[in-house]
């Protein structure tokens, strides 16, 4: 009688093989974590995320991170000149031209700008690039999106997604000092 406790943890350790060649799937549909791609700065790394075309129309990134203490704790963000300089478009590529004047936005609570971007990578590949900087009191959170599609679909896919409820918990959690 002792079949049963071993088919019980055979049939266990099959599943779990099954389990583990089965990659997470994110809670937001579409999108998983990948790792965070870029070499280390002076803030620390944040998350990345990709959206595949199936589900954005267009394979979409969106690299999302806190930068504690690096805002104008009067007048939050005020201008694309901020946004141009703190949404780690850089990161990217240094080679990014505005498309046109940025919007004002608010995600997780935070009030700041969105700005699109037209990327040219180091390959010489073009992409579309959109760049996003929201502040709550002297900190800032900044994202950008980045894909081959046009800015408004990069745009929305990336509002969108940083708008759940799931991404907008981290958000707050990040700026309170928590990740």
């Amino acid at each position: 009688m002792r079949t049963a406790p071993i088919a019980f943890a055979i049939a266990m350790c099959l599943l779990a093989g099954i389990a583990g060649s089965v990659p997470a799937r994110s809670a937001i549909d579409g999108w998983r974590e990948i790792a965070w791609p870029f070499p280390r700065d002076g803030w620390p790394a944040g998350r990345a995320f990709r959206c595949a075309t199936e589900a954005c129309g267009d394979e979409i990134e969106v690299y999302v991170r806190p930068k504690i203490g690096f805002c104008n704790c009067d007048s939050g963000v005020a201008d694309d000149d901020e946004v141009d300089r703190v949404a780690d478009l850089d990161l990217m590529s240094e080679r990014f031209v505005p498309l046109e004047a940025g919007k004002v936005i608010r995600v997780a609570d935070m009030l700041g700008r969105i700005r699109a971007y037209d990327l040219t990578m180091a390959d010489g590949s073009r992409h579309t690039a959109v760049g996003i900087a929201v502040s709550h009191r002297c900190d800032l959170m900044v994202a950008v999106a980045q894909g081959k599609g046009n800015a408004a679909g990069v745009e929305r896919a990336a509002l969108d997604f940083l708008t759940t409820g799931e991404m907008a918990r981290w958000m707050t959690a990040a700026m309170n000092g928590g990740q």
